[in-house]
């Protein structure tokens, strides 16, 4: 059932939640990182990159929903909550902090593997829209610079639009460049006349 070579960081103030967590997990075929505080959980993240965390909520110094908003913040990790309380409040906070679970104490680890499979799933496909996002943005950015070198082109030799991006096609293919490269030089060239008229 598990996800093939999955890593899992686990941050848990309880060494013995930790220990029986760690090495039920490990027998289930995951391969698991071990934490005991919020700055641990830090540092493992950094340093291994692990494919889900599983937070404790409530750890002494930094709170396992601090990991989290750092995790948000500065990794594409995602993690699930482990708490021994499931008041509403409690579990308000998890949700607001993005997590893509909440898993409450004691636990069983052959009940929790879904939703471990589960959150490492979803884990995944967050990355993907965020990649694919990315690559979106990357492409809108192109083509807004080529339609502002064509409304350059337009404007400083009377061309229509369409005349003026096959000028700009033309001289890509003459100079064997992207269009859009040859759109951001173009922009640069102007602000950079505008700039040094000022």
């Amino acid at each position: 059932m598990p996800t093939a070579t999955a890593t899992l960081l686990i941050a848990d103030d309880d060494r013995l939640v930790l220990t029986t967590l760690a090495e039920g997990l490990r027998q289930a075929g995951y391969r698991v990182l071990e934490a005991t505080d919020g700055d641990a959980a830090i540092r493992a993240a950094q340093e291994q990159t692990p494919d889900l965390a599983i937070l404790d909520m409530r750890m002494l110094g930094r709170s396992g929903h601090d990991v989290a908003v750092w995790l948000r913040e500065n990794t594409d990790i995602p993690f699930l909550f482990l708490s021994a309380y499931s008041d509403e409040a409690t579990v308000k906070q998890a949700i607001a902090a993005g997590a893509l679970g909440y898993l409450v104490k004691p636990l069983d680890v052959l009940q929790i593997l879904p939703s471990i499979e589960a959150a490492l799933k979803r884990g995944r496909e967050l990355i993907a829209l965020l990649e694919e996002e990315a690559h979106l943005s990357a492409a809108l950015r192109l083509g807004r610079q080529t339609s502002i070198a064509v409304g350059i082109l337009m404007a400083r030799h009377r061309l229509t639009e369409q005349a003026a991006f096959e000028q700009l096609r033309t001289r890509a293919r003459a100079e064997r460049r992207k269009v859009s490269e040859l759109a951001a030089e173009l922009i640069h060239d102007v602000e950079s006349s505008t700039d040094s008229r000022r």
